[in-house]
């Protein structure tokens, strides 16, 4: 398995507007929700100590998390100096209401999201801040506008997991089998190359480029050494080519969400031009 040891996390250019983040970040949500129990926090806040002073500073969260909570450990973890640390992000664009998701993107809602989410995280900027995922309803230049006094802003549709497997397509009876013969040659593939298949996944997206920075997720300190490992895996063309034909979309068995799930492909918004005139 690579190993954390002494590795260096480097630093990368995210997006054009000047933020600089660790190039692997920390994702967040499964300290507070959607993955059993939350977290004890003590724990938790110990974790997110420990990713900082290993060079991952950019802690990704959304205020749907919990929902709210994880925002506010978030907060208790960033006293005392840490803010000052790190870059911080959180999203909006998600509320839950009787176990069911709504989506947002109007002025007045994202305004209220944003100030919510400050108070949340008792900071006085946010240094990315998202929307998870779109409002169809609204053009994005309208659910862009309200942010630039607050933030400095990054438009992108975030693709985090927010499910239970059992309710992926990928995961259904009717497609596990095959995924699973998929797993396991890239299980084969990391044992060659010595290191753990989340690993060479990991290396994966950090070979797509020195603007391309991943969150995985973790609630455990070996899990985030193990992560940080992933950062010394080299792979050469060949193996990158091997990986891609692995877990190529025609590949891999059913879709990553279920219906009713938006993704980029099914997220377009109207024009402005259409929005004024119903102004």
């Amino acid at each position: 398995m690579a190993s954390e040891g002494s590795v260096i996390v480097p630093r990368i250019k995210l997006g054009s507007q000047g933020l600089q983040v660790s190039a692997q970040g920390l994702g967040c949500m499964g300290m507070s929700a959607f993955y059993g129990p939350p977290k004890p926090e003590p724990d938790m806040i110990k974790l997110i100590h420990h990713a900082i002073n290993s060079g991952i500073t950019f802690l990704d969260t959304s205020d749907v998390y919990g929902p709210h909570t994880n925002e506010i450990l978030l907060g208790k973890a960033l006293k005392d100096g840490m803010r000052e640390k790190v870059e911080l992000a959180t999203k909006f664009g998600i509320t839950i209401s009787d176990g069911k998701a709504e989506l947002y993107g109007d002025p007045a809602y994202v305004r209220a999201a944003c100030e919510a989410s400050l108070k949340r995280l008792d900071v006085d900027f946010i240094d990315l801040y998202y929307q998870h995922r779109i409002d169809t309803r609204v053009p994005i230049e309208v659910t862009v506008c309200p942010l630039f006094p607050f933030v400095c802003l990054y438009i992108s549709l975030n693709m985090v997991l927010q499910s239970l497997q059992v309710y992926l397509p990928r995961f259904q009876p009717e497609n596990l089998v095959h995924n699973k013969s998929l797993f396991e040659r890239v299980n084969d593939m990391a044992n060659i190359k010595g290191c753990t298949p989340s690993q060479l996944a990991l290396a994966w997206v950090h070979h797509q480029g020195t603007d391309v920075c991943p969150i995985p997720g973790t609630t455990k300190i070996e899990n985030l050494n193990q992560n940080i490992g992933a950062l010394s895996v080299k792979l050469t063309k060949e193996e990158m080519a091997e990986l891609e034909s692995i877990a190529s979309a025609d590949a891999v068995k059913g879709d990553r969400y279920g219906s009713g799930v938006s993704t980029w492909e099914n997220s377009d918004t109207p024009p402005l031009s259409t929005w004024k005139a119903a102004a």
